[in-house]
C-alpha cells in the first residue's frame, strides 16, 4: 500500500510522510512546483524542508509503482460544481 511505503522510506530517512511526497513530486518533472497549504509555521518549514530530502532511482520506482497500482474513481468536482468550471 502506499501509504505504508511512504510511511516506510520517511522513517528511513527521517523525514515525514509529506516530505517524501513532496520530494517524489519534484522528481517528476521540473516544472512541477507544488503548492502545499497550509496556515502553520511549523508545517511550512516542514514542507520546505522536503528539498533537502533525496530519494534513490529505486524508492522513486517503488512509489511510481505503487501510484500506479491505484485506480482514481469519481470526479473532481461534484456535478453542480464542475457546471462552473471552464464556463
Amino acid at each position: 500500500m502506499l501509504v505504508d511505503l511512504v510511511g516506510g522510506i520517511a522513517s528511513q530517512k527521517r523525514a515525514t510522510p509529506a516530505q517524501i511526497a513532496l520530494t517524489w513530486l519534484l522528481a517528476q518533472k521540473t516544472w512541477i512546483v507544488p503548492i502545499p497549504g497550509t496556515t502553520k509555521l511549523h508545517r511550512l518549514k516542514e514542507n520546505v524542508g522536503a528539498t533537502d530530502v533525496e530519494l534513490s532511482p529505486e524508492e522513486l520506482r517503488e512509489i511510481n509503482d505503487a501510484v500506479s497500482n491505484i485506480t482514481v474513481q469519481g470526479g473532481r468536482y461534484a456535478k453542480d460544481r464542475q457546471q462552473l468550471v471552464n464556463r
